[in-house]
């Protein structure tokens, strides 16, 4: 019954659920996971990737936050981890938010990870202005409805960008709830 509702609202978004595209991102991302570090994960829809960001950087202050554009998605997403890791919530290690991604969160800037689940046309400024020196980004980004590059994105001490293309990916645009959203 569970899965059937969100089944529903995955069609009903366009948005998909590949776990083993959510592994690889939190591999790349590892190294940069943890306690007392900050994370963002951009379109977190079910909260999933937010949660497990949340367990790895726990402690000394760290954060991982989540921004979905769907608010359907984002209320389901804040419920699956009030659920399973209430602590994650009560103690702030978690937050998760409705808006527009690509616009990141600045508010809790800057992050040491980001985790983008849509592919962009192109890099957002944004989110490359909210990546802290010496951060990595994991981001699908290419063209709607084609095949696009995960792209890894470092931001080195000297504030420089560096971009390199980890494999070949398909992923559903980052977009806004207007373009999305098919009634």
């Amino acid at each position: 019954r569970c899965c059937f509702r969100f089944c529903g609202c995955v069609m009903k978004c366009r948005i998909t659920v590949a776990p083993h595209m959510h592994a690889m991102c939190l591999e790349l991302l590892i190294d940069k996971l943890i306690p007392g570090n900050r994370a963002l994960d951009v379109g977190s829809g079910t909260g999933y990737l937010t949660a497990c960001m949340g367990v790895l950087v726990r402690g000394k202050g760290g954060k991982a936050v989540g921004v979905e554009h769907i608010p359907e998605l984002a209320a389901m997403g804040r419920q699956n981890v009030q659920k399973s890791n209430p602590d994650l919530v009560q103690d702030g290690t978690v937050v998760l938010l409705e808006g527009d991604g690509r616009a990141g969160a600045e508010e809790h800037a800057p992050f040491d990870a980001i985790h983008v689940g849509a592919a962009a046309p192109e890099l957002p400024e944004a989110l490359v202005r909210q990546l802290r020196v010496g951060g990595r980004m994991v981001i699908p980004v290419g063209p709607e409805g084609e095949f696009q590059e995960l792209l890894v994105v470092e931001k080195d001490a000297a504030g420089t960008v560096h971009v390199r293309s980890e494999t070949g990916v398909a992923y559903v645009p980052l977009t806004d709830r207007a373009a999305q959203w098919k009634e």
